[in-house]
């Protein structure tokens, strides 16, 4: 597939953004990356996500396919004779791996989004309590969907890899800003392990900011946020 067939509209720090590109690097497809400016939304966003005016947004041969779990099941379907399946082909674990992943949606991210952006105490401290509680029961999903191997998907990843794997340096980012671990060997230790395996793997480890510049790149926002709302800045 030549480069020009395939964009990704996004910005290098989105967990959602970063799962399209897994996807992507998992098939093998080339794709031009289309960068986003922090803070502001291109033409060619607005135009290809009129509705949600976000991004990611994969344009495939001049049609935009929005949202960050259906472009990976797209890309998915699209190029099914190229590398390993990411959905799993038996009806029953396909269904499991989109409750999980949109699992991971509503209560995980959403957390981590409420401990990197929120300065309310209370609401950080239920949403550390949630997260620790998502865990636990990602760890117990991690048993039964690997059977005893390295990725939720077996041997190879899947869309609950990439759905999961895509916020570990988020994760790993509220630990320093928190000063606590989420991922504990003694409560995960299955996770813990999974976490090593994901990002260490050709496809995610391209792509995957690092947990150091998360936080750089948080600071960065909040302080040009501060800036924007005082007055005498201007």
């Amino acid at each position: 597939m030549a480069v020009e067939d395939v964009k990704l509209i996004g910005l290098w720090a989105s967990p959602f953004v970063v799962r399209a590109r897994i996807a992507l690097n998992l098939k093998g497809i080339e794709y031009e990356f289309l960068e986003e400016e922090p803070g502001k939304k291109s033409e060619l966003l607005l135009k290809s996500n009129p509705v949600y005016k976000k991004f990611p947004v994969l344009i495939h041969g001049g049609k935009p396919i929005c949202e960050s779990l259906l472009i990976v099941e797209y890309i998915d379907e699209v190029w099914s004779s190229s590398g390993f399946p990411i959905l799993p082909a038996d009806a029953y674990d396909r269904a499991i791996s989109r409750f999980w992943a949109a699992y991971i949606d509503d209560k995980f991210t959403s957390q981590i989004r409420v401990l990197m952006w929120n300065e309310d105490e209370k609401s950080k401290a239920e949403a550390e309590e949630q997260l620790f509680t998502a865990l636990l029961l990602l760890e117990e999903a991690f048993v039964k969907c690997s059977k005893g191997k390295s990725f939720f998907g077996g041997d190879t990843i899947n869309l609950l890899d990439i759905a999961l794997g895509s916020c570990i340096n988020w994760l790993k980012a509220v630990e320093i800003i928190v000063g606590k671990f989420f991922l504990d060997k003694t409560k995960t230790p299955r996770l813990v392990e999974w976490a090593e395996c994901f990002c260490s793997a050709e496809a995610a480890k391209e792509v995957l900011p690092e947990a150091e510049k998360l936080v750089e790149f948080r600071t960065f926002l909040k302080a040009a946020s501060r800036a924007a709302a005082d007055p005498s800045s201007k």
